[in-house]
């Protein structure tokens, strides 16, 4: 037997396995993917429960999530660095400016984190990171957007759970996905952008469009996916798939800013109500 052959087998048997994980499958399709931001956040409070089986049950292609550390570290799925805009902390503790950071899990997961959303969620709590993906990958697969704390901490928590490309993880701090791809080299990831400012520089207007140089930067950190908002013009979008990146863009719900970006070739949409965007899409194929 050649002395290579061995190397060269699990080198193809490898890429068969990663090939064929949900992550990397919804990286081949074709079609554009809906994608549920903070589950289906236009029927039920976001990051919840409710919203994330009614993302479920929507057939979105990926559930959108957002994660925070807590004071003893545990990772919180909340959007916000702060508790008072969607739960009831600020009147179960009298004061606003209530940080993620400075509580403890036992301290957060009975706060309720439905009421304002309507009277109908009263009551719905709090999800530590690992009970949303039980739910969520029961049916789908995750998108999983760090809002803060260390790579190490998911890195350490997908590997436990034997989630490797079964779900996404993306943020917008792209230090971040640099460490998570040294630690995890094949996980699927998504470098979202823009920002007000990148590495102590400010972004002008023009800077803040999609463009080939972001597309440079994108692939230093080992993404597959570049995450962006509707600034995006044909010069960058073909530059990321001549890199082999795909683009989706985020938050969408109006159908005809989808349509121009779905024109332009963007690959995914995601959006808060991913009912309605399917029946867009379904529109578009009955023309």
């Amino acid at each position: 037997m050649h002395k290579f052959f061995p190397v060269l087998f699990v080198a193809f048997a490898w890429g068969a396995v990663c090939a064929q994980t949900p992550a990397e499958r919804l990286l081949q399709e074709r079609r554009p993917l809906v994608i549920a931001h903070r589950g289906f956040s236009a029927a039920a409070p976001e990051n919840t429960l409710p919203a994330f089986r009614l993302g479920l049950a929507a057939g979105a292609d990926l559930v959108e999530l957002d994660y925070h550390h807590t004071k003893d570290n545990e990772l919180a799925v909340i959007h916000d660095f702060t508790l008072d805009r969607t739960t009831s902390a600020t009147n179960r503790w009298s004061r606003k400016d209530l940080k993620v950071a400075d509580f403890t899990w036992p301290e957060l997961r009975d706060l309720d984190a439905g009421a304002w959303f309507g009277g109908g969620y009263a009551g719905t709590r709090l999800l530590r990171l690992e009970e949303a993906l039980e739910v969520i990958q029961a049916g789908g697969v995750t998108l999983i957007e760090r809002k803060a704390g260390p790579a190490k901490d998911c890195v350490e928590l997908i590997r436990r759970k034997s989630l490797l490309n079964r779900v996404v993880v993306q943020s917008f701090d792209w230090e971040y996905l640099a460490d998570y791809h040294r630690l995890e080299p094949a996980q699927v990831l998504g470098g979202l952008g823009p920002w007000g400012s990148y590495r102590g520089q400010k972004l002008s207007d023009e800077d803040k469009w999609l463009s080939p140089r972001w597309v440079d930067e994108a692939i230093k950190t080992g993404v597959r996916a570049i995450v962006w908002n509707r600034q995006v013009r044909r010069e960058g979008l073909e530059s990321a798939h001549a890199r082999g990146l795909k683009v989706w863009v985020y938050t969408i719900d109006e159908a005809a800013v989808a349509n121009q970006l779905l024109d332009l070739g963007v690959d995914g949409i995601i959006c808060n109500n991913p009912s309605q965007m399917w029946r867009n899409y379904a529109l578009r194929t009955a023309k």
